[in-house]
C-alpha cells in the first residue's frame, strides 16, 4: 500500500471519529500503514503540509485524499477514512 499520513489535534473529536473509522477499516485493509502527525506535537513535521484547515486530514504520498468539515458525521468521516485506504491500495 501507498503511505498514508494522518494529521491530527490531541482532543479533536473529529479524529477521534478518524481513529474509530481505521479501526473498522484495518480488518478490510490489513496492510495499511499510518504515519500521524499531531499538529501540536510535532508542528515542524505538521508545517510541511500547508493546504489544510481542518483535522483529520488524510494524504496518501502527498496528495490530500480527506479533510474533516465541522459539523461532520461519523458516517461521512467513515466514508472520507475508507475512501483513503481504497486511493492507498
Amino acid at each position: 500500500m501507498k503511505k498514508i499520513t494522518l494529521i491530527k489535534i490531541q482532543g479533536c473529536p473529529y479524529c477521534a471519529a478518524a481513529f474509530k473509522a481505521i479501526d473498522e477499516l484495518k480488518k478490510i485493509f490489513p496492510a495499511a500503514e499510518i504515519d500521524i502527525v499531531d499538529e501540536n506535537l510535532e508542528p515542524s513535521r505538521a508545517e510541511k503540509f500547508t493546504d489544510y484547515y481542518y483535522v483529520p486530514t488524510m494524504y496518501v504520498d502527498g496528495e490530500k485524499i480527506y479533510e474533516a468539515h465541522p459539523g461532520e458525521s461519523y458516517d461521512e468521516c467513515f466514508t472520507n477514512v475508507k475512501k483513503v485506504f481504497e486511493v492507498a491500495q
